[in-house]
């Protein structure tokens, strides 16, 4: 597989994005027959097939899906030694392709505008999904750092801590629960808790939290796919719930949701940049970790008042 070029790799990862040789080919600004002819050198290069031929468009086989990861990882490299040469020239330039898992995405954005006041010239592109969709996203190369608090352990990656993640148990600030401290778990489990849809890092905690107790804890459980939902349903004491102290801020100060003084809360988890350890990291990127190292705490959301009788003004 020596003698690939970067046309035949540039075939196979746009006949993987667009599902069809003729869409590939527009992208490419190739012809059909050209991009057929790229692929067909591949595969009689390495004796196997790399697409299967399906109704439905062109499907990787398990070689293909071997190619496309090497035609990614040789795409970042290319992109990593262009922002290197534009280091050694003086040019503090470059492009992140950053991903946020969605409860990071009430931060991010301050964290972007901060690194860019530092460096104007770096362009980063944002991401936002679920821990399933970034995990994917890094994985196929897509992704240079992924802001997440569960580093994936499937893959080798680099993963670097930059703040500490509170979770909490919230509540409407009518609740009855939010005049009592030190609330136990058992009395939690009474009530409906809303928790977020399986896979993701806050209910892996949740499910942490209640260990030995998750039987009780699903039976009166709701399910919702994300923290906005989350928030609107317990605004409209629907139930309570468990959800990262960075999404419930706002709310928190206006009055709108209240922190119950659970005992053993918060939950303290960690943030990390999450990064393919495969990778050559441009000088854009080092920027940016290095940025998240020393000032990225600082640009995470604050709760100024974690007692809910204090949230709500009880006495």
């Amino acid at each position: 597989m020596r003698n690939l070029t970067l046309r035949q790799l540039r075939s196979i990862q746009a006949i993987s994005r667009h599902g069809t040789i003729a869409a590939a080919a527009r992208k490419l600004g190739l012809t059909a027959p050209a991009v057929t002819l790229q692929v067909k050198q591949i595969e009689e290069d390495a004796g196997l097939a790399l697409f299967d031929r399906t109704s439905d468009g062109m499907r990787l086989t398990v070689a293909g899906r071997a190619v496309l990861a090497a035609a990614n990882s040789i795409e970042t490299s290319l992109r990593a030694l262009s922002d290197e040469i534009d280091s050694i020239k003086g040019v503090r330039s470059g492009t992140i392709n950053l991903g946020v898992v969605s409860t990071a995405k009430y931060f991010a954005p301050r964290l972007i505008a901060a690194f860019l006041g530092l460096y104007p010239e770096i362009e980063v592109r944002l991401t936002v999904g679920n821990r399933h969709e970034v995990v994917a996203e890094l994985k196929n190369y897509k992704l240079d750092i992924a802001l997440m608090g569960r580093p994936p352990l499937d893959f080798p990656v680099d993963s670097t801590f930059f703040g500490d993640h509170p979770l909490v148990i919230i509540a409407d600030p009518a609740h009855p629960l939010t005049r009592q401290h030190g609330i136990r778990r058992d009395r939690l489990l009474e009530e409906t808790i809303i928790i977020r849809e399986h896979g993701s890092g806050t209910r892996a905690a949740l499910e942490g939290f209640f260990a030995g107790k998750t039987d009780r804890l699903f039976a009166r459980s709701v399910e919702m796919g994300s923290n906005e939902t989350i928030k609107q349903a317990v605004m409209a004491d629907l139930g309570i719930a468990f959800i990262s102290a960075h999404t419930i801020a706002f709310e928190v100060e206006m009055g709108r949701l209240a922190v119950l003084d659970v005992a053993e809360m918060p939950i303290q988890r960690k943030w990390y940049a999450v990064c393919r350890q495969d990778r050559i990291a441009a000088p854009a990127e080092k920027a940016f970790k290095a940025f998240l190292v020393e000032r990225g705490a600082n640009h995470l959301p604050v709760l100024q008042r974690l007692h809910p009788a204090e949230a709500v003004g009880a006495g």
